[in-house]
């Protein structure tokens, strides 16, 4: 991996924090640790890291609330959550607040890897390299080679799933997908949440910011007994 990527970890444990950080630096990445949750988004929203590591429980707050704090902000990088807890709820929970993928301690240094790679491939790999940059939706430009969603002068602030998310629907325009065809196009199989939640918490959080009134969207529609779709109307 090129050392040019460079990777957030906030994280309270020194020991985890030191272990985790010598992983990713053995596996050639540029590594930053911060300890409380201010630090971490002060850092995250002045140098953009290309992906974030973010642990739950903080000693200055909910690794949840700061998580929101850097959508906030408009950091768009790709948010990985670390916690204990293993409920589902706390999983939709991080998704609410914009993590891109949610890993439970304790887990495998060859797991979190993983999760690293795909991320980055997601975020920046894949959807660099694509074979036309502009795609519009009604009023929407999506540029696929910058990462970008703009309406007119204003730029909106997408996750980088969310981002996929969109790309895939409006390539498969008009058409009917399943929510298991979306899991397996924007997140893939090696998420930890593959369930239909997943898919349902992020098109409510992408309805939120290109819908004109997300309650009556008519961009991303639902198929009943199916999933969703984009319109083919605009």
């Amino acid at each position: 991996m090129n050392q040019t990527n460079h990777i957030l970890i906030v994280e309270d444990d020194p020991a985890v924090a030191t272990s985790l950080q010598a992983g990713l630096e053995r596996d050639g990445y540029a590594v930053t640790w911060k300890f409380t949750g201010e630090e971490g988004l002060g850092f995250a929203r002045d140098h953009n890291p290309h992906l974030i590591i973010l642990d739950v429980r903080l000693p200055d707050g909910s690794g949840f609330d700061f998580c929101r704090q850097m959508r906030l902000v408009g950091v768009r990088q790709p948010i990985i959550m670390l916690t204990v807890q293993k409920e589902e709820m706390d999983k939709i929970l991080g998704l609410e607040m914009g993590a891109d993928d949610y890993v439970t301690k304790p887990y495998s240094l060859r797991e979190l890897l993983s999760r690293v790679r795909a991320q980055l491939r997601r975020a920046y790999g894949e959807l660099s390299n694509t074979d036309a940059d502009l795609l519009y939706i009604n009023d929407l430009v999506v540029d696929r080679g910058r990462g970008l969603v703009t309406r007119g002068n204003q730029t909106l602030n997408l996750t980088p799933t969310e981002f996929r998310l969109l790309v895939f629907l409006a390539r498969h325009r008009g058409q009917a997908l399943t929510r298991d065809q979306l899991l397996d196009a924007v997140w893939g199989y090696d998420s930890e949440i593959e369930s239909e939640r997943t898919v349902n918490v992020h098109v409510r959080r992408l309805r939120e910011k290109i819908e004109t009134d997300p309650s009556h969207p008519t961009l991303i529609l639902t198929v009943p007994g199916i999933g969703y779709r984009l319109s083919s109307q605009g």
